[in-house]
């Protein structure tokens, strides 16, 4: 048989491996190898034999070669059919012997020459080393060496910032702390042509930033532009592409803004019904919505579709929760978490289920886990410290608060928690400090959603007589939620220590309005019209 039929049935396996006959494309690729003997055509048949599942077969054909160990092309595919078979540790033996650093720095003596390819000379392809160091950070996470597999990523992604699915895991999986997220995408060197992947690089990361700065860097993104063809007039654009609009979806939950959230991901879901992250966003929206409808919807949806993802039986837990059934919720809960061990907002799902039914101990220990297993998630040490609140350890809670604001500088709940455990403290000089600190570092406009935060603030003022501030800071709530009870009866309770009775009273009114069967409210109102009836009958005042 000559070069030329050789070639041709090279072309019939490349053509089977696309058309997905991997039956047909191991046939042929099994003959051409028989044939010639070259490794490359060994390679395309273990490509063949992997693609169709045959992962042990795969290996042997790599391994029995004798440049398995002299070429990565090979060993790499030998360490993923190890890893489709599970065999972590010997996964990592294949990779071969290497250390990595704190900063993602790669030392491998025996293979120096070949671990760091060209990068120009591979025609925009992943690096092979990048492949590698990716695929030893999934075995040691498979392993639950999660410090040394959050270094091999970061080594990924740094070998090769087009290696998105390193970033993805770190993100993910809350590897780093924001601070760190940022560190890393500053050091990474992208090509000339790849400014806009920095740009989105930059929106997938955590966003505590203001909203000009975030809202700009979406604005940068949207007006990237392609226009492969000059005679066609319409210019393609990332504005409508899903991702970019799933992390706008994802800034708008964080600022609070849960209305806009919600609307934009069920478009989003309409457009692309099986996008994950969307669905995690769309799923939180609805829960702080208390959309029961559309999580029992979504949640029948994701079982037929994804009965094996935990997503899915996350979804069924946050449905229960939404209706208040806190066991059958845990249940689901903890069911997503053994389903993927990777997957936070489960275990603190389970965390959250625990503590509505005032379950303390469990509750913390679902935090515990969520905490070692996802070091740049601040969220389970935030929780942690709000169940010792609830007991009443404000101490201990002020640690775990500070804690959480050591990963996460910027989120401004972790603030107002400082706050609310400063008041409890009887800390009132700091409990406004924290206070104030939390307006500073909210991203977007004051919402409803932080009416709580500046009623607390006033709170603070009145107990440090500071009435005048303490009133301003009452109003403003008022602006925000007309119908707050507590703004309100602060309001009463500091215009009465100002004897300002008549005010005080129209206040306490407006309160028993919202809630009639207040105990402070009526006890006060009472005590109120005995005080103005009194300055009314005295005689001095009458004078006046």
């Amino acid at each position: 048989m000559g070069e030329e039929e050789i070639e041709k049935l090279r072309g019939v396996v490349r053509d089977c491996l696309s058309k997905h006959l991997y039956s047909s494309a191991i046939f042929f690729a099994d003959k051409v190898a028989a044939f010639t003997s070259d490794p490359a055509d060994i390679y395309m048949q273990a490509q063949a034999l992997f693609l169709g599942h045959h992962y042990r077969r795969a290996f042997h054909l790599l391994n029995a070669s004798q440049i398995v160990l002299r070429d990565l092309r090979f060993r790499y595919l030998a360490a993923k059919c190890l890893e489709e078979l599970k065999e972590w540790d010997q996964c990592l033996l294949m990779l071969g012997d290497a250390k990595v650093d704190e900063h993602g720095h790669v030392n491998d003596t025996k293979d120096c020459n070949v671990m760091y390819l060209d990068k120009e000379g591979e025609d925009r392809e992943i690096n092979i080393s990048s492949a590698i160091c990716f695929l030893r950070g999934k075995a040691y996470e498979a392993l639950e060496n999660r410090a040394q597999a959050r270094l091999w990523y970061k080594a990924a992604i740094k070998a090769d910032p087009l290696c998105y699915e390193a970033l993805e895991c770190l993100i993910e999986n809350h590897m780093l702390t924001s601070e760190e997220e940022a560190t890393l995408l500053s050091s990474l060197q992208f090509a000339p042509e790849d400014g806009w992947l920095s740009s989105f690089y930059s929106c997938l990361i955590k966003k505590y930033d203001k909203e000009t700065v975030v809202e700009a860097k979406f604005t940068e993104l949207e007006k990237q532009s392609c226009n492969i063809n000059p005679s066609d007039p319409v210019i393609c654009t990332l504005k409508n592409n899903t991702d970019l609009l799933a992390c706008k979806a994802e800034y708008y939950h964080q600022c609070g803004e849960y209305q806009k959230c919600f609307e934009l991901t069920k478009i989003l879901l309409e457009k692309d019904p099986f996008h994950v992250k969307c669905t995690l966003v769309h799923l939180a929206a609805a829960m702080e919505l208390g959309n029961s409808n559309e999580l029992y919807l979504m949640a029948c949806n994701l079982v037929k579709d994804y009965p094996q993802k935990g997503l899915s039986w996350f979804a069924v837990g946050c449905y229960y929760y939404c209706i208040k059934k806190y066991d059958q919720s845990r249940r689901y809960f903890s069911k997503a978490a053994n389903l993927d061990g990777t997957f936070p907002p489960a275990l603190i799902g389970c965390g959250n289920a625990y503590a509505a039914q005032e379950e303390g101990d469990q509750a913390m220990l679902a935090y515990r886990t969520a905490a070692r297993l996802f070091p740049g998630c601040h969220l389970p040490t935030l929780y942690i410290g709000m169940e010792y609140m609830r007991t009443h350890s404000f101490k201990l809670a002020e640690q775990f608060f500070m804690q959480a604001k050591i990963i996460c500088p910027s989120d401004p709940h972790v603030y107002n928690e400082l706050g609310v455990v400063a008041y409890h403290m009887k800390e009132y000089n700091k409990a406004v400090w924290w206070f104030q600190k939390t307006l500073s570092h909210i991203p977007s406009s004051l919402s409803e959603m932080w009416e709580p935060t500046i009623v607390n603030l006033a709170h603070a003022y009145r107990k440090l007589k500071m009435y005048h501030e303490a009133i301003s800071y009452y109003e403003k709530a008022l602006t925000l939620s007309n119908r707050s009870l507590s703004a309100y009866a602060g309001l009463a309770y500091t215009y009465h220590l100002q004897d300002t009775f008549p005010v005080a009273i129209t206040y306490y009114h407006k309160a028993l309005q919202l809630k009639p069967d207040d105990q402070f409210c009526t006890e006060m109102l009472t005590i109120a019209l005995v005080d103005e009836a009194r300055r009314g009958l005295d005689p001095r005042k009458e004078s006046r």
